[in-house]
């Protein structure tokens, strides 16, 4: 049986430039979907988050607007939440994790992880210990590959010259954040030494290269979980 870590943020709220708190968390889809698939891969799925803080989902990820007026979605995405409100309340703390536990780590987005995953150093540090070993596999999906800014040590930031995707600052400007967040997250990527790909906004768009897989947006959720099995797969293959 394969062990995931899930790290959720544990952000409610994004401050923005102008100082305001905009209320945030993670995203359901992005969770959901590849907390589904794993689950019914038969892996056992550990979920952890800064200080063991409640996972909080961004209620704006439950919305018509945000899900193209499709109730049925909705309905499932909520009722999938509600099964595991439990374990999303009380997960573990990433302080006691170790990277070796695990045959892989998934981050899931929201702009929560631009609150905190993105500046917390044992994020940072179980993601950069499953990076430098080729047997375990880095997920993550649209703003979850903010956690990857924390993966920077004495020697360098981890994901250097790594080809990967994430949300990208077209997205975040059709959404109408872009003018009031503190930064963007393609620019910080482009910028920390990332060979950044992009597809077409809202399109279903996912990057390996070698243990890392990466996800563009909400659409790419699914594919991305999918991505990792088939590394997983691989790699017993290979065995």
């Amino acid at each position: 049986m394969y062990s995931i870590l899930m790290i959720l943020t544990g952000a409610t709220a994004w401050t923005q430039k102008d100082g305001a708190q905009r209320p945030t968390g993670f995203w359901a889809e992005e969770f959901v979907v590849p907390h589904e698939i794993f689950s019914r891969a038969g892996m056992q799925i550990t979920i952890a988050t800064p200080g063991g803080r409640p996972a909080i989902v961004d209620t704006l990820s439950l919305s018509p607007q945000a899900n193209h007026g499709d109730v049925a979605k909705i309905t499932e995405l909520s009722t999938y939440l509600e099964r595991f409100v439990g374990v999303l309340q009380t997960p573990q703390r990433i302080e006691h994790v170790s990277a070796a536990s695990y045959d892989a780590v998934f981050v899931p987005g929201g702009h929560g992880p631009m609150q905190d995953l993105a500046v917390d150093a044992d994020v940072g540090r179980v993601l950069r210990a499953a990076l430098m070993n080729d047997r375990q596999i880095v997920a993550a999906v649209c703003h979850g590959q903010a956690s990857f800014l924390s993966a920077g040590d004495a020697d360098g930031w981890a994901f250097k010259n790594r080809r990967m995707t994430a949300f990208t600052n077209e997205e975040e400007t059709q959404v109408g954040l872009a003018s009031n967040a503190p930064w963007l997250l393609e620019d910080r990527l482009r910028a920390a030494g990332a060979t950044f790909e992009t597809g077409a906004s809202w399109s279903n768009h996912v990057t390996v290269h070698g243990n890392l897989v990466t996800g563009q947006n909400p659409a790419s959720a699914g594919a991305a979980a999918q991505a990792v099995l088939k590394l997983l797969a691989s790699r017993v293959a290979s065995l």
